[in-house]
């Protein structure tokens, strides 16, 4: 019988019940993909992660270095936000880990976490998305946004994302009411090219708190029919905004359900530091 410990941690929030909630398990010894994959679909969360230790000699209390893997229900992913938060979170907090900065060696290459305050700081790579014809996407579009106006069509082609900004003239309320049916978002778009749509619009900085922008993810071909807050879309997001409203640091708002906020700072040197809180909501073992 093997025992592998669970922690259920909700990303980007330091409410109970909202942000994102990824599964963590810290693995003494790495397991195959198959039942990396078995698991991740049992806790059916948008992510479950695994993190393994680099050196033998390390513990999850004195190891600075870790190999982190991501998985949907479904599929094996390159990158994720909020589920690198979380496990950050687990290490800090309930292995106490010594270090003030942990590495992740990911499918993304080196992820860095840094505790700062009440939360945590990522040092992600910045995705910048290019503009393009609204008109080779028309399907997804409509099954996305309906009606709505577009201001704004754009493909980040290295993460597969594409990003739709609803027009200005647009009252948050049509963003967070939008019913997107995630079986048609994904027979609208075949081609390969688009694995999850961003859909996003200006916010309103003088009203407190004072978000930049608002978003929805939808990532129905990787198993996620909407996932609640997205820290791999908010590398596109960032570079956007930070085009469009000349600013490095922005403060995010994904106005899922369940909600959850997001500060940016994009850097000069083409990475962006995503910050977020986390809270745990339980802790167990998953026995097999």
């Amino acid at each position: 019988m093997m025992e592998i410990p669970v922690f259920m941690v909700d990303a980007f929030t330091n409410l109970p019940f909202k942000g994102n909630l990824a599964a963590i398990c810290p693995l003494v010894h790495e397991l195959t993909d198959h039942l990396y994959q078995k698991i991740a679909a049992e806790m059916n969360q948008s992510e479950t992660a695994f993190i393994t230790r680099i050196k033998p000699s390390d513990s999850f209390t004195t190891g600075s270095r870790f190999r982190l893997r991501w998985f949907t229900p479904t599929t094996e992913v390159n990158l994720c936000g909020h589920a690198t938060l979380a496990s950050a979170a687990v290490l800090f907090q309930y292995k106490q880990n010594v270090n003030p900065v942990l590495v992740f060696e990911t499918r993304s290459g080196d992820l860095a976490v840094t505790q700062k305050g009440e939360g945590y700081v990522m040092d992600f790579p910045l995705n910048p998305p290019t503009q393009e014809d609204p008109s080779e996407f028309r399907d997804v579009i409509k099954t996305a946004v309906g009606n709505h106006p577009v201001q704004d069509v754009c493909l980040c082609s290295n993460t597969k994302k594409l990003l739709v900004r609803l027009a200005d003239s647009c009252d948050r309320s049509v963003l967070t009411h939008l019913k997107v049916d995630p079986v048609a978002l994904q027979n609208s778009e075949r081609s390969g090219r688009v694995k999850g749509v961003i859909l996003t619009m200006k916010g309103s900085p003088d009203c407190q708190p004072g978000y930049d922008f608002y978003s929805r993810y939808f990532a129905p071909w990787n198993g996620i029919p909407e996932d609640p807050v997205t820290g791999s879309a908010h590398t596109v997001l960032g570079s956007y905004w930070s085009e469009k409203l000349g600013k490095k640091k922005m403060l995010a708002y994904q106005c899922s359900s369940r909600g959850g906020e997001l500060e940016l700072e994009v850097r000069d040197d083409g990475r962006i530091n995503i910050a977020g809180q986390t809270i745990t909501v339980l802790k167990g073992t998953i026995t097999l």
